[in-house]
């Protein structure tokens, strides 16, 4: 009697890897620490191309205007590139901007959210001092 040894492939979808992931599969890759396939390997990524995708939708290269490097560019090669990096950058700063204004939002409701379980439930929940106040509450304590 043979046994069969069944493989645990499992069919994977770009929905299945958080963002995070692969943002830091992308960041390696691009720091030169490891290569696409290596990293494949590495985190036991299904698909050659699921590694080099991920480098074309959040990578710093511009793969629509490969240029080889062996090439000298005009000048106005340059600006194209530059311009380019320009929008590339406000658009990362617009997206920050929104991130930073949604984590405002956030601490503005929390701190409202604990006001009203102060009020309702009269627990204090919120310390009265800070540290630096402590400090400078002890300093005072030991001049006298």
């Amino acid at each position: 009697m043979t046994e069969r040894k069944h493989s645990q492939y499992v069919k994977r979808t770009q929905k299945d890897y958080s963002m995070s992931f692969k943002l830091q599969v992308v960041t390696e890759i691009e720091r030169g620490e490891t290569s696409a396939r290596e990293a494949a390997k590495k985190y036991g990524i299904q698909g050659s191309q699921t590694v080099v995708t991920w480098l074309k939708k959040y990578g710093t290269f511009d793969w629509e205007n490969q240029i080889p490097s062996n090439m000298p560019k005009s000048q106005e090669q340059k600006i194209l590139e530059l311009e380019a990096k320009v929008k590339l950058l406000e658009k990362q700063k617009s997206f920050l901007e929104h991130q930073v204004d949604r984590a405002d939002r956030k601490a503005v409701l929390f701190d409202m959210m604990i006001d009203l379980a102060e009020k309702e439930f009269n627990i204090p929940i919120r310390k009265k001092c800070s540290s630096e106040q402590s400090t400078e509450a002890d300093k005072k304590e030991q001049k006298r």
